[in-house]
């Protein structure tokens, strides 16, 4: 899932087993695993806790030209790329045989950092798509281009994901769903804010933009005059797409079509063609996965122009794979994407691109070198372990529950104890023999990388799933809960200080990666993940009266989240945000807890003046240090269900021991009576 952020740490297995307070050797952050400097010491804690842990590193902190935001985790993300280039430019220089794997990226990436060959080229790897484009003589074979671009990952009405089949997790089925949009959501369209405005007319410019880059003997007036219809297509298209808070919805994602269905119950897209062209026409059941907008995209498609389509496509396909061409078109989609949209000031370097954009079509052949290097099978083990720890104590807790019946729990216990855990990176490679790379071909590698990923995906369909699969590499940092395999995932990039330090307080560590162990955990009893059993199937079993407790305690804080103002005029989403912030909340006491546990009835000491448990919190907040540029804040409060860092700091509000350990009392700003901290867990 985009950005969710959620990580664990092997530091935690070194503190249960050997410290509650320092482990050997120095931290590398502060004297004992946080960083105090960053402290804002004369706000109250009780007033903005985020502000008290974090203030002063915000105040210091100045975003890079070539960032919408810093962190600590776009810290480790350098990091990561970093290392990641190493691999990168020694494959480039290695001479490895043919079709190797080494030989693969090093060829992948040395095409694209040859920006001397790629200027030179100009348009030219562009052609035959336009060509094929150009082509299109009806709506017929309109449907046909469609299908044929999106095994080229180009963003169209009717799109395509292979995912478990919510109902028989264990078979993949085909998932049809909308898309096709160049701004980054529905809302950007149709809302009526002078924000969301200037991103409509920063869009109207790219596209006239492309349409002149593509057509080098277009006038300025023809591009102005073409343009306009293509945004208006896709204006219609957004008004009828789902918004992101009823796509949580999975129960009404999952709307089983006969493949002789949609022709009856969408009509207007020739799905035959699109089918066969997609390479689904021998799929006999596809999952309508939002049936409604379906039904409305395929209306609308003998509704609009064939040449309009056409110039639609031609946008669509060069907005896709814009960063392998020449400079015009590089510079034309960061503007747009990068400043526009997110108030990124320069682009990054060209080897940080190169190592990312070669990451993305060759992730698990780099990963395989990276763990070698990076993480071996000790920290695999020892990190398997600390996560059973931190499941023994969401169980713990599970049961310590007084809303939850005992039908109920036995349900979840049952699920709890059939999790999959995968650490640090697969057991089972993937294969890229088929992936074919060519030097100095930076725009067909990418054509190719986005037709192999799709045809793999393609190949699971009527096979059982694999459980070996990892849906990240072992570089990423983040990782995540899959409902229909039951599993937590978590890449090996990620056992790096603040969130993970051996020689850091054990406190710390618990708040930090304990925490967010814990909220990955907890996915699987969220909003979204309780809906699914322990096999992975869409199931309802809970009881009735116990869903109904849950829902109100979920109401609550969707209330709680939404009344918090992110900008001024800006409100968060609390429906949209509503799976993350329930995990947020939940993987606090979840760490909490089993830091208790690791004391083993011990008292910890006290490290420059600070109790354990503040210490505990501390580290939760230090993970979340962040700022952001106001551009891209808009864009994650519309499209992101993760609420925006600061503002997860404050779930410690709805946890009773924050307020004991910092002595938050009544006209406090953060402070809720006892009878309106939500309590889930």
């Amino acid at each position: 899932m985009n950005r969710q952020r959620i990580l664990i740490g092997l530091g935690l297995v070194v503190a249960l087993r050997f410290s509650p307070a320092l482990a050997a050797g120095h931290a590398a952050v502060g004297n004992y695993g946080f960083d105090t400097s960053g402290m804002e010491l004369s706000t109250k804690p009780g007033d903005d806790f985020n502000s008290y842990a974090n203030g002063s590193w915000a105040k210091r902190t100045v975003i890079p030209d070539d960032h919408s935001s810093w962190g600590v985790w776009d810290v480790l993300e350098e990091q990561s790329r970093t290392r990641v280039r190493g691999i990168l430019e020694a494959a480039a220089k290695a001479n490895a045989p043919a079709g190797s794997n080494v030989r693969k990226v090093g060829d992948y990436y040395d095409s694209f950092m040859n920006d001397t060959a790629i200027e030179k080229q100009g348009m030219a790897p562009l052609q035959q798509q336009l060509l094929e484009i150009a082509a299109i003589d009806s709506y017929s074979s309109l449907a046909t281009a469609m299908g044929r671009a999106i095994r080229v990952g180009d963003s169209m009405p009717v799109t395509l994901f292979v995912y478990p089949d919510f109902k028989r997790p264990d078979a993949y089925v085909a998932y049809l769903d909308q898309g096709g949009l160049g701004l980054p959501d529905r809302d950007y369209y149709l809302q009526d804010t002078a924000e969301m405005a200037k991103a409509r007319d920063a869009y109207r410019t790219y596209i006239v933009q492309l349409l002149e880059l593509s057509n080098p003997s277009m006038s300025h007036a023809e591009a102005l005059q073409r343009a306009a219809p293509i945004y208006d297509l896709e204006h219609r298209l957004a008004d009828i797409q789902w918004s992101r808070v009823r796509q949580r919805d999975l129960a009404a994602r999952y709307v089983p079509w006969q493949r002789s269905d949609y022709p009856v119950k969408a009509p207007g897209l020739d799905w035959a063609a699109y089918f066969k062209a997609a390479g689904l026409d021998s799929q006999p059941v596809l999952v309508a996965s939002v049936d409604s907008a379906i039904t409305a995209t395929a209306a609308i498609v003998p509704a609009v122009p064939v040449a309009v389509w056409k110039d639609y496509l031609a946008v669509r396909a060069v907005d896709g794979h814009a960063r392998f061409l020449s400079k015009a078109f590089v510079d034309a989609h960061f503007a747009f994407h990068g400043t526009a949209l997110q108030g990124t000031q320069t682009q990054q370097e060209r080897w940080k691109r190169g190592s990312q954009l070669t990451q993305n079509a060759l992730g698990e052949a780099i990963g395989e070198i990276y763990v070698r290097e990076y993480f071996g099978a000790d920290a695999k083990a020892a990190a398997h372990q600390l996560v059973e720890n931190l499941l023994a104590a969401a169980g713990h807790r599970l049961d310590s529950l007084d809303w939850m019946s005992s039908q109920t729990k036995a349900k979840a216990r049952e699920k709890l104890a059939t999790f999959g855990i995968k650490i640090g990176y697969p057991d089972k490679w993937r294969d890229y023999s088929k992936l074919s790379v060519t030097v100095g071909d930076a725009y067909g590698n990418a054509l190719n990388a986005d037709r192999f990923e799709y045809q793999r995906n393609l190949a699971k369909l009527g096979g059982p799933v694999d459980h070996t699969e990892w849906d990240m590499t072992p570089m990423t940092i983040n990782a995540y809960y899959d409902p229909t395999k039951n599993e937590i995932v978590f890449p090996a990039a990620v056992l790096q200080p603040p969130f993970f330090d051996p020689n850091a307080d054990a406190a710390v560590n618990y708040g930090g990666i304990g925490a967010i162990i814990g909220h990955e955990i907890s996915h699987g009893f969220d909003d979204q993940g309780r809906l699914f059993d322990g096999q992975g199937k869409l199931s309802d079993w809970w009881t009735a009266a116990d869903a109904a407790k849950y829902k109100q305690r979920t109401t609550a804080l969707v209330a709680q989240y939404s009344a918090y103002e992110v900008l001024p005029g800006l409100p968060l989403n609390g429906e949209l945000t509503l799976g993350e912030n329930i995990a947020d909340n939940a993987g606090v006491v979840i760490a909490y807890d089993a830091y208790h546990a690791s004391l083993n009835g011990k008292t910890a000491p006290l490290i420059d003046g600070q109790a354990a448990d503040q210490r505990f919190f501390l580290g939760f907040a230090q993970v979340w240090r962040s700022a952001y540029r106001e551009q891209i804040i808009r864009q994650l409060v519309a499209t992101d269900p993760h609420t925006p860092d600061a503002f997860r700091v404050r779930s410690v509000r709805n946890f009773d021991r924050w307020y004991e350990s910092f002595g938050v009392k009544p006209g406090d700003g953060l402070y809720l009576k006892p009878d309106a901290r939500v309590r889930i867990w």
